[in-house]
């Protein structure tokens, strides 16, 4: 997780919602992304999105059985989406997301055994740290616009 949020942090230095992601294979981390929506204006540019297009170029493969994502905030349904396509067996996050969050939050999209086996979740991980980067950025943005 501590690499999860050292991609959120980038992302904070590039104005961007800070949310990062790591994808592991075996304890090594394959692919690392962060959130870049506002800088390449692409609504798809979660971290999420970018580290399993990352892991899938560098594996060869669309099918990310038995990798770990690790993001900083709870999946969106996007995300989810995205994250059961790709196979991921297991998902660790760091903070809920109460207005947007597809694992426990707003609904359980990506633990609907209807849309295919379910990843393993581990949640609340490093959650203080992970909350606290979103809540300082939005309260330094919103001191920008006062």
């Amino acid at each position: 997780m501590q690499e999860a949020i050292s991609e959120a942090k980038l992302a904070a230095t590039k104005n961007e919602i800070p949310v990062g992601a790591v994808i592991a294979n075996e304890n090594k981390i394959i692919s690392r992304a962060h959130n870049l929506t506002e800088l390449n204006q692409d609504a798809s540019c979660h971290a999420e999105i970018l580290a399993i297009r990352d892991a899938s170029r560098q594996i060869n493969n669309w099918r990310l059985n038995k990798l770990i994502l690790c993001v900083t905030l709870e999946p969106c349904a996007m995300c989810a989406g995205a994250i059961k396509l790709a196979r991921i067996s297991t998902v660790v996050y760091g903070a809920k997301d109460p207005r947007a969050g597809a694992i426990e939050s707003t609904n359980k999209l990506l633990v609907d055994d209807k849309l295919g086996k379910a990843p393993e979740i581990i949640s609340g991980i490093l959650q203080h740290q992970c909350s606290s980067l979103l809540t300082n950025f939005f309260r330094a943005l919103r001191a920008k616009k006062k």
